[in-house]
């Protein structure tokens, strides 16, 4: 059986022997992967991840926040965070650290996950997953087709923003080097320099802004 641990997390053995196979389904991935545990299911191998470090825990709050109450505010769909599985096929499913639903797919989503790719996945990079987000994940959300991939790299202080174009995934670039406005969540923008102020910024008043389409 494929799992790669960071964190050496305690498996139970009997799970083990009942594999067949050395790739892992989804099945598998759900009844391997306690509840509560952050990890991703990636060509039949399961990826444990390390505990978040404050910085990428608080950007990751901050995105929710800002995305659950735009949603809420405009009745477009749900936002889930990480530990949360979406089923690409039987032996991916990724569990992005943010992810948006629109309201049209909602109905895909059940008590263990989502069957398909959300309308919008965000990774917030870490050293344990720096290649995993940049290029495995990438190429696995492109394959499925979810229309926007956002990478937020507090590492290296910057972000990229994808979107699909003809089938494949085109960088977007910022508006004033600074901007980006969503196309999967219509409405929706954001200025790259709130997810790397020290401290963040106020969820809520950022979020008036964007509300009332303001950019400062």
């Amino acid at each position: 059986m494929a799992i790669t641990d960071t964190l050496t997390a305690p498996i139970v053995a009997s799970l083990w022997e009942e594999t067949a196979s050395d790739l892992v389904t989804v099945e598998d991935f759900y009844a391997l992967v306690e509840d509560g545990q952050k990890a991703d299911l990636i060509d039949g191998v399961i990826y444990m991840a390390s505990p978040d470090n404050y910085v990428s825990n608080d950007i990751g709050g901050f995105l929710y926040l800002l995305l659950r109450c735009f949603c809420e505010a405009m009745d477009v769909g749900i936002v889930v965070v990480s530990r949360f599985a979406f089923r690409l096929s039987d032996f991916n499913a990724p569990e992005p650290d943010v992810a948006y639903v629109s309201r049209d797919r909602q109905h895909l989503v059940h008590a263990n996950g989502m069957d398909g790719g959300p309308d919008i996945a965000i990774e917030i990079v870490s050293r344990d997953s720096r290649h995993r987000d940049y290029f495995d994940k990438k190429q696995l959300y492109e394959k499925a087709g979810v229309p926007e991939y956002w990478i937020i790299d507090p590492l290296q202080r910057r972000a990229e923003f994808y979107r699909m174009l003809g089938g494949r995934y085109e960088l977007v670039p910022l508006e004033q080097n600074s901007f980006f406005r969503s196309d999967a969540l219509k409405g929706f923008w954001i200025d790259v320099e709130w997810l790397f102020a020290d401290p963040l910024p106020k969820a809520m008043e950022k979020l008036r802004l964007i509300l009332g389409g303001d950019r400062a």
